[in-house]
């Protein structure tokens, strides 16, 4: 078994945080050796969680149509990994889903970002995982994004693709103005010749 494969079977064994979910545990992520774009999010919600398919809710038909790519093309897991902060849902709080369980990322991620190596793309959608790929600066989400060209054309910060995020999209127009067709011209760069679209 290669290193990545054997990570991954343990990834799905793991019960760190058995304790704190009140579904269980059901770790969902996509990963490859050989993927070109990695999509680094929040957790899974409720549906996710039931599905077993990330992003497979409306989250995932918007951030499609960000990317400009079909739902087949979207779960090609040797071309494109999903590897949220959390893997397993973390339950609902007042204004929403719980963050990310911590204990997953300090666990997991570093090891599995080790084994894929063909990243050239990385998509990085709300605050947790924005604090791990950039740093735990001060940046609101609207600096980051507007920042975008600073991380440009190896990683892009985005607002996660929720439909809670509806009115941050109405009231910064400039986003799916400037910065959507950027990401769907690189997304096809990245992916020229391995996927259908």
């Amino acid at each position: 078994m290669n290193p990545l494969k054997a990570l991954l079977s343990e990834v799905a064994r793991c019960r760190i945080c058995e304790a704190s979910l009140p579904l269980g545990p059901n770790p969902i992520l996509q990963c490859s050796a050989s993927a070109k774009v990695l999509i680094a999010g929040q957790a899974p919600g409720s549906k996710v969680h039931a599905s077993g398919a990330p992003f497979d809710d409306p989250s995932g038909d918007r951030l499609r149509e960000w990317m400009g790519i079909s739902r087949d093309a979207f779960y090609n897991a040797d071309k494109i990994a999903i590897l949220p902060m959390g893997f397993c849902y973390p339950g609902t709080g007042k204004s929403g889903d719980l963050p990310p369980r911590p204990e997953c990322a300090i666990q997991w991620r570093a090891s599995l970002l080790g084994q894929m190596k063909q990243v050239e793309l990385t998509l990085v959608m709300g605050q947790y995982a924005q604090q791990y790929h950039f740093g735990s600066g001060s940046s609101s989400l609207t600096e980051l994004v507007k920042s975008w060209q600073d991380y440009w054309p190896a990683m892009i910060p985005l607002p996660h693709p929720s439909p809670r995020n509806n009115r941050w999209l109405k009231t910064n127009p400039w986003f799916e103005n400037e910065v959507l067709p950027e990401l769907k011209i690189r997304i096809k760069q990245v992916l020229k010749g391995h996927i259908d679209e």
